[in-house]
């Protein structure tokens, strides 16, 4: 059996920008992609602290060193520039594997700027 557990996060990102013509997605910063342990063009739940709002989408690269968190496509009606979001990925392992697992999680500033928790 798998189990669906917590891989990576982005706790209290700040949205950079939202653009609805797009084919849809998120552009987060390749730095803080990284450092979350968070591949481009994995899925993603992306939670609106603001709103309320939770959409599922795919992550593709911004710029490192940008702090950018771009909303795009249908998506980016759900959210305004400012908003408050946890984007959270996860992962599928055995019951073993999930007993040695430690998800990466970033904590963001107003910024933008993140460090690791541990």
């Amino acid at each position: 059996m798998f189990l669906k557990a917590l891989k990576g996060k982005i706790h209290r990102g700040r949205v950079t920008a939202t653009k609805v013509d797009y084919p849809g997605s998120i552009a987060i910063d390749s730095d803080m992609l990284k450092a979350a342990n968070i591949a481009v063009y994995e899925e993603v739940l992306v939670a609106n602290v603001t709103n309320g709002q939770r959409v599922e989408t795919y992550v593709v690269p911004a710029p490192a060193g940008s702090r950018e968190i771009t909303v795009l496509g249908a998506a980016a009606k759900l959210f305004d520039p400012g908003d408050i979001v946890i984007i959270m990925n996860f992962a599928y392992m055995t019951p073993e594997e999930l007993k040695a697992h430690k998800p990466c999680v970033l904590a963001c500033d107003e910024n933008n700027h993140f460090k690791l928790l541990k």
